[in-house]
């Protein structure tokens, strides 16, 4: 007969399966842990590692390498690996060196992260919005704006590189991670701003790099600090624009002009480092002497022309052409334009040079002058007719007045100027030529005798005329002197106040009177029949004795009177 009842178990069996027990049990919390392994062979492209468990696991090759690394592992090296599971499919446990160095790093950051300390890190790759970090097992998010302190657009030198960054916000259950470089520059920055702070002074050159340009300069960071270079002190040429002579990122060499410790404002000059080319230019470009330049700027006052790098003189618009006027000066050049001009002033002290266009032409009413000289006869144009004559165009791009009192002897000059129109072709005569005021003086009246000279020709002060009265005014008598225009004032008709009264006159009566001036000025012969009354009478007086003859002055008058009417008989 067989006892089917349950043997009695002995204590030493009992207590080993419970350590049985404990020992699956301490393996179940093994999963999701770091432990250390012994690497025990490598098999093609993994490596096997023991942890102490029934069965080894694989881990690949490539999880023991860097970023851009090769793997750096050989069989008896003890590494941390991370357990998935105890067994897998196969009967193998499932590691991870990925997750192991994961699992630390994340607990190395997140003391670095809590303490605000650096990390280094190298980018390994580019992301959308930025770039991929290794941190030593973990992978961050460097954003394209914290990679540098100035914009950077290719991050080629610093991939694969130890750098150090700061961790600015991290995730582990999410995984996240967001680092700056740039945080780590700023700090670095400010230290060396401190220090720079302290050395410099105004005439110090350092080295520096151009961190941004404007339309009135350029900022060039210093290491730490920014200073600013005005367009005025890059180059003692004229320059158009900062970004004509720079370019953002480039290594400059630089003077501090001026420093204000309080403000912490930097000005800058790159010139200052080169030679003045104003010293001494007074002796290198003495007034009068004509120099070849190139038009760098046009204004509406000028142009400024360029003699050499650094010197540029004006050419004032009044200097820039003999025949235009009121033009503006970009109608006479033009940027870039080679031109020859003429120094007519320096001052070396406030760097100006006056400088002339028009000087090295020759003079148009000079070369006028030379070939058409006063009282010589010209031809051209009408081309305007103003209030006070007419502008005639000439030759050498000048122009002659024709004054209305030049227009026509015998008529006025409102008068004459009707006769003429804008495009009208007349000849004319010189008269004068002003070179300093630049005008030229013509006549067109002067091109035919004066009717006025051939009338009064051999006509002189004190002869007697015999006139015709062509008008009869309140003022006095308009007469006909041998074909001149003369006049005999009311006051001049009598030696008698009562005789003085021009409607004893009529038109087309013959009257005698004695010439008493010739007016050039009104064309005018201006009489008098008293002067002529009087001067008989004075000779009278002479002819036919004095007092002591016994003849009273009655009858030397009557006499004389007589004797008047013989000789006005006998003609």
């Amino acid at each position: 007969m067989i006892d089917t009842a349950p043997a009695l178990q002995s204590p030493a069996v009992e207590d080993f399966a419970a350590m049985l027990d404990d020992s699956f049990a301490g393996r179940d919390k093994l999963e999701g842990t770091v432990v250390k392994g012994t690497v025990v062979a490598i098999d093609n492209d993994d490596a096997i590692v023991d942890v102490g468990l029934k069965a080894e696991g694989r881990v690949p090759l490539r999880e023991f390498a860097s970023p851009g690394q090769a793997p750096e592992v050989k069989v008896g090296d003890e590494v941390e690996v991370f357990v998935e599971r105890l067994e897998n499919k196969g009967g193998e446990t499932v590691l991870s060196r990925d997750k192991a160095r994961r699992e630390e790093s994340w607990n190395r950051l997140e003391k670095a992260f809590n303490a605000q300390d650096k990390v280094m890190g190298a980018i390994f790759g580019r992301v959308k919005g930025g770039f991929a970090v290794e941190l030593g097992g973990a992978v961050a998010f460097l954003p394209g704006s914290q990679v540098d302190i100035r914009p950077v657009r290719d991050v080629g030198y610093l991939l694969n590189k130890q750098e150090p960054f700061l961790i600015l916000k991290m995730d582990r259950r999410r995984g996240n991670i967001v680092v700056s470089r740039r945080s780590v520059l700023e700090e670095s920055r400010k230290e060396q701003r401190d220090e720079l702070l302290q050395t410099l002074k105004e005439g110090q050159v350092l080295d520096g790099v151009v961190k941004n340009i404007t339309d009135y300069g350029a900022f060039v960071d210093l290491g730490g600090l920014d200073g600013l270079l005005h367009v005025t002190d890059i180059s003692w040429r004229r320059v158009g624009h900062p970004s004509d002579v720079l370019g953002v990122g480039q290594q400059v060499k630089v003077q501090i002009i001026r420093f204000n410790r309080e403000t912490q404002r930097i000005s800058l000059g790159m010139k200052q480092l080169e030679a003045d080319p104003w010293e001494g230019v007074a002796a290198k470009y003495p007034v009068g002497t004509k120099w070849t330049g190139r038009v760098t700027n046009i204004t509406d006052y000028g142009a400024f022309v360029e003699l050499e790098p650094g010197v540029e003189g004006l050419v004032h618009v009044s200097e820039m052409s003999w025949t235009k006027k009121n033009v503006h000066p970009g109608k006479i050049v033009s940027t870039s334009q080679e031109v020859e001009v003429m120094v007519l002033e320096v001052d070396e002290e406030k760097r100006r040079v006056s400088l002339g266009l028009k000087q090295v032409q020759a003079n148009p009413w000079e070369a006028f002058l030379e070939r058409h000289p006063i009282g010589s006869t010209v031809t051209g144009q009408i081309k305007n007719i103003t209030e006070f004559g007419l502008f005639v165009g000439l030759d050498t791009e000048v122009d002659g007045l024709v004054h209305l009192s030049d227009l026509a002897w015998e008529e006025s000059g409102e008068d004459a100027i009707q006769r003429f129109s804008e495009g009208q072709e007349v000849t004319a005569m010189v008269l004068d030529v002003d070179i300093d005021k630049e005008r030229i003086s013509l006549g067109i009246k002067q091109l035919s005798e004066d009717p006025f000279k051939e009338a009064t020709a051999g006509l002189k002060r004190g002869d007697r005329v015999t006139c015709t009265v062509t008008g009869v005014t309140p003022g006095g008598l308009e007469i006909d002197a041998n074909g001149a225009s003369g006049f005999i004032r009311k006051n001049e008709l009598a030696r008698d106040r009562s005789e003085q009264r021009p409607e004893r006159f009529a038109v087309g009566e013959k009257v005698d009177a004695m010439v008493t001036s010739l007016d050039q000025n009104t064309r005018r012969v201006v009489l008098s029949i008293k002067a002529m009354d009087l001067e008989d009478e004075k000779r009278a007086m002479a002819d036919f004795g004095s007092a002591d003859s016994g003849a009273s002055l009655g009858d030397i008058l009557g006499a004389a009177l007589r004797q008047k009417q013989r000789e006005s008989s006998e003609s």
